[in-house]
């Protein structure tokens, strides 16, 4: 079965990096590109893909095993159509993030089965939240903004 991060590990190797340096250029931590790599965490993030894209000089549609091509050229991501956030938009994200990130800490703490969440879960958790929210509202921007208002 395939699955990305069996692609990042080849070409991390290839290029020399370990898991550590991978995660500093991405802005992450290790303990998520051995996820990926372990096919722990197999739906990684548009915006992570696109940037290990960009560090490895392929196209995500390689990344995603949906072609053997590795160039860049090679690009046809849906997500490269969508418009950039701009600084009100990062604000807003910030902002939003943090409220539910404290709205969920105050009942109770976060727990899984009973059990209180470790810092890491916590972590993960609200990088996936704030992925599906950029995400979100990149689609929303495309989808609300009139076309004599778009670039």
């Amino acid at each position: 079965m395939f699955y990305p991060g069996m692609r990042i590990k080849e070409l991390r190797i290839k290029q020399g990096l370990s898991q550590e340096n991978l995660a500093k250029k991405l802005g992450m931590n290790r303990v998520n590109i051995s996820h990926y790599e372990r096919g722990v965490i197999t739906k990684i993030p548009s915006d992570v893909l696109a940037k290990l894209a960009d560090i490895f000089g392929v196209s995500t549609d390689y990344l995603l095993g949906k072609t053997d091509d590795p160039s860049p050229s090679n690009n046809s991501d849906w997500d490269s159509k969508l418009p950039e956030l701009t600084e009100k938009d990062e604000k807003d994200i910030a902002k939003d993030l943090q409220r539910i990130m404290d709205s969920l800490e105050s009942q109770e703490g976060l727990m899984y089965d009973g059990e209180p969440m470790d810092e890491e879960t916590k972590e993960l958790i609200k990088i996936s939240l704030e992925n599906s929210m950029r995400l979100a509202k990149r689609i929303a921007k495309k989808k609300f903004t009139p076309k004599k208002y778009r670039k």
